[in-house]
């Protein structure tokens, strides 16, 4: 009796093609999930971002083409940038800008940390006026006394420079006063004890013990300071306008492009010059910055 062995049964395989399309199927998936969660995020970045786009293309393009349908440039004219230091006086505009930020920043941070500091350390008759005083200073606009410090700068013969504008740093700034009294309010007393415990004066308090504490205040204070007085163009207007040798890059921009109407490609340009430094110094610092706006108590 003859037996007829039964066929062994191979198990089936799944074609490669059906894996791999079910591997980029889930990632195809992931990939819609993760737009659909940060789909805010993104509209609000391509908002910003676009901008800044713009103005970096009609930069390259020539002439001709800037301003027109035609988003992307035909060619890509880099010595754009360097014609706009043959048109302007670009350096001199850069300096004055460089030294109107620097110093009103150091004089700021020179008066505005002690005052905040005896304000959030001190108890003394009259600190929650002085504190009302500060506050009512942050809602007073600066049109409101221009005319009266105008005369008395010009009374100085300091009128025609930046000087103005730096000289009073020197007496404090009101919001940089608010945000580090806000922060400093927040360190423990326990600190400043322990340093009178060991012998160390008010001054010394400070210098040792609360300002490397207060570092991430002080940064964001600093950084808003500066890019304040970057930015500023009602300040160089009213004191500076009638010198160009001390005009800022703000400034030097409105009166750039009143003069090239037509090259927008030089005024785009200039406008990239001006922009960069602030988004540098932004991206460098900016995880000291949010860490202390987050501290201060700012929303």
């Amino acid at each position: 009796m003859t037996t007829t062995a039964s066929p062994s049964r191979v198990p089936a395989r799944t074609p490669p093609t059906a894996g791999t399309a079910t591997a980029a199927a889930v990632r195809w998936r992931r990939a819609l999930l993760w737009i659909a969660h940060h789909s805010l995020a993104i509209a609000l970045s391509i908002m910003f971002l676009g901008p800044l786009v713009f103005i970096t293309l009609t930069a390259l393009m020539d002439d001709d083409q800037a301003l027109t349908s035609q988003l992307w440039p035909r060619t890509w004219n880099w010595d754009n940038f360097a014609e706009i230091f043959e048109k302007a006086p670009l350096l001199t505009w850069i300096g004055n800008t460089i030294m109107y930020s620097g110093l009103a920043t150091v004089f700021m941070l020179l008066s505005s940390v002690p005052v905040a500091y005896a304000l959030a350390r001190f108890r003394f008759r009259g600190r929650k006026l002085a504190f009302l005083l500060v506050i009512t200073m942050m809602m007073l606009p600066p049109q409101v006394v221009a005319v009266p410090v105008y005369l008395i700068w010009a009374r100085l013969q300091l009128t025609g420079t930046l000087w103005p504008l730096i000289i009073p740093m020197l007496l404090g700034d009101a919001f940089s006063i608010f945000l580090l009294r806000q922060f400093l309010i927040t360190i423990p007393r326990e600190y400043s004890d322990a340093a009178k415990v060991d012998g160390c004066g008010e001054v010394r308090t400070l210098v040792r013990v609360i300002l490397p504490m207060a570092r991430p205040a002080i940064a964001a204070v600093a950084l808003f300071n500066f890019f304040y007085c970057w930015n500023d163009y009602y300040g160089p207007l009213l004191y500076a306008r009638t010198d160009l040798d001390h005009w800022t890059l703000s400034l030097g921009l409105a009166a750039f492009r009143s003069v090239h109407r037509v090259q927008w490609n030089l005024t785009m340009a200039a406008t990239l010059l001006v922009i960069a430094p602030v988004i540098i110094v932004f991206f460098f610092a900016q995880r000291v910055f949010i860490e202390g706006v987050k501290l201060t108590g700012v929303k």
